[in-house]
C-alpha cells in the first residue's frame, strides 16, 4: 500500500509521514531536503536555480516510486511527483522564475516519467493558510526557509487548491489544518489516525 501526504511548505508533511510511519509500521519516505544540492541556491537565486532544483527533485522522486512499486512494504511518503510539476514549477513558470522554454522541456520530462508509475492508493492533502504556513515554518527555524515570500506561499497554496479539486487519480482525504496541532496535541492525531483509517479500509 502506498499513501502520500501532500501540501504546502510548513504544512507539516514530514511530521505526519513519521507519526503515521509509527502508528502502522510503514516504511517512511522523505522528501529529499536535507542532501539537495541546489536548495539553498534556489532560494538565493529562484530564476537562475528553478530548472535544476525542480529536474533534481523530479529524479529523486522517481527513484523513490521505483522502490515503491518494486518493493513489498506498505509505505507513507512525503510529497508526490505530482507536486513538483503541477505546483512548483507551474508556479515558477507563471511567476516568471522559470522560462517558458524550460517549462516546456520539465514537463516533457514529467509526461514521460509519469507514464511509467501508479498513483498512490490514497493521497492525504494538509490544507493550510498562509498564516499557519509561516508560523510553522517560523518554528522550525531552516535557515534557507525563511526569506520565503508571502506571495509565493500564496501563490502555491492557490495551485494546490486547483491541483486537488481536479485530483482523480485515487482515493483523497482532505485535512483542514487550521486548527489542528497533531505534532503536540495526542487528540489531534487521534482524529487523523481516524479519518485515515475509514480511507485505508476502503481500499480493500
Amino acid at each position: 500500500m502506498h499513501i502520500a501526504i501532500v501540501g504546502n511548505i510548513g504544512a507539516g508533511k514530514t511530521t505526519l509521514t513519521e507519526l503515521l510511519a509509527k502508528n502502522y509500521n510503514w516504511d517512511p519516505l522523505y522528501e529529499a531536503v536535507d542532501n539537495n544540492p541546489y536548495l539553498e541556491d534556489f532560494y538565493s537565486d529562484m530564476k537562475r536555480w528553478s530548472f535544476n532544483l525542480q529536474i533534481y527533485f523530479l529524479n529523486s522522486r522517481f527513484r523513490q516510486i521505483v522502490e515503491i512499486q518494486n518493493g513489498t512494504r506498505d509505505v507513507v511518503q512525503d510529497r508526490t511527483i505530482y507536486e513538483d510539476a503541477y505546483i512548483f514549477a507551474e508556479n515558477l513558470h507563471d511567476m516568471g522564475l522559470m522560462t517558458t522554454r524550460d517549462f516546456e522541456n520539465y514537463n516533457n520530462i514529467f509526461d514521460n516519467i509519469t507514464s511509467f508509475i501508479k498513483p498512490p492508493d490514497l493521497l492525504i492533502y494538509l490544507k493550510a493558510s498562509v498564516p499557519k504556513l509561516v508560523n510553522n515554518i517560523q518554528r522550525r527555524g531552516r535557515e534557507y526557509e525563511i526569506g520565503i515570500r508571502l506571495d509565493y506561499l500564496s501563490k502555491l497554496n492557490e495551485k494546490y487548491q486547483k491541483w486537488i479539486t481536479n485530483y482523480n487519480l485515487g482515493k483523497l482525504l482532505v485535512i483542514d489544518m487550521e486548527n489542528l496541532d497533531f505534532a503536540n496535541n495526542t487528540e489531534d492525531l487521534a482524529t487523523i489516525v481516524q479519518l485515515v483509517e475509514r480511507e485505508i479500509n476502503g481500499l480493500f
